[in-house]
């Protein structure tokens, strides 16, 4: 019996030792990491800041953000710094319902646009119930994600709240994310008429190095006006494999390939995973 103890003891031990090493070594990686979930037809964009704060943008169609977040995030880790929705739309919404069922969320950003479905009335419960705080989307807005890592809102031009838009990706969140010498741009479902806008009004904040393609590369999207004053260095489509709506868009592959822009697919690749660095470096793999 003394002997079995014995065992057990070290063997404790040793589970001690290794938990201890993974919060050193994995949870204090240097620089900024940034994943684009495999989860379909769909968007949700997983960002964690050096100094640990999350971000969850987006949550895609279903429960596939659930496995995502498991592989990246420790078994004890439950909580959301921040999570964004893009716009109410189901392959954005949905997953987010089923995320905030197992991880609570310090705040909510989003547009406050109405919108007639019973995933939307799940989330708006939600956020009620549990009290969450809620900050409304305007172009202009910034978060201090980490010391060195920002978030500005770049578009909706004004608030949006109650409204019950036809074209509801019209009224997408367009976020920029900058650390160090590295800038992302995320665009939601924007469509062409909003591209244009933001290629006058937004003209020097939407030139970045990393874009993630609107609306998973829709030919109602990525015009060639957009793209020139963007002009990446990189592009991320997320989209489900073999999807029904013909995503991405040929003449859409064709255009970034015109302008040299390199296009990364989850539907391909799986999971992307930009790991940024202070000095403007990054390295781009899958997971």
């Amino acid at each position: 019996m003394k002997y079995s103890w014995k065992n057990f003891s070290i063997i404790i031990l040793v589970l001690a030792v290794v938990f201890v090493w993974y919060v050193v070594f994995v949870e204090s990686r240097s620089g900024l990491l940034v994943y684009f979930f495999d989860v379909g037809q769909g968007d949700s964009i997983f960002i964690q800041a050096e100094n640990g704060n999350q971000i969850l943008l987006d949550g895609g169609p279903g429960d596939a953000v659930l496995a995502e977040l498991g592989g990246v995030l420790p078994f004890y880790d439950r909580t959301l710094d921040m999570i964004i929705l893009t716009h109410p739309d189901a392959d954005h919404l949905n997953g987010l319902v089923e995320v905030v069922k197992r991880y609570k969320p310090k705040m909510v950003l989003e547009t406050g646009v109405l919108h007639d479905t019973a995933q939307y009335e799940e989330w708006r419960r939600f956020l009620d119930r549990e009290h969450i705080p809620i900050a409304r989307a305007k172009a202009g807005e910034k978060f201090l994600i980490a010391d060195g890592v920002t978030a500005t809102v770049l578009f909706p031009f004004r608030d949006q709240e109650g409204q019950k838009p036809k074209a509801v990706n019209e009224t997408s969140i367009v976020l920029r994310l900058d650390y160090g010498e590295t800038s992302f741009l995320f665009t939601g479902d924007i469509e062409a008429k909003t591209e244009r806008m933001l290629s006058v009004a937004q003209r020097e904040a939407i030139d970045v190095d990393v874009l993630k393609v609107a609306h998973h590369g829709s030919k109602t999207s990525s015009i060639t006006e957009f793209l020139k004053v963007v002009s990446p260095e990189i592009a991320i489509i997320s989209v489900g494999r073999n999807n029904r709506y013909g995503h991405p868009s040929p003449e859409v592959i064709d255009r970034f390939r015109e302008f040299g822009i390199p296009v990364r697919r989850t539907d391909i690749s799986g999971a992307v995973v930009l790991h940024a660095f202070v000095d403007g470096t990054y390295e781009m793999g899958s997971r």
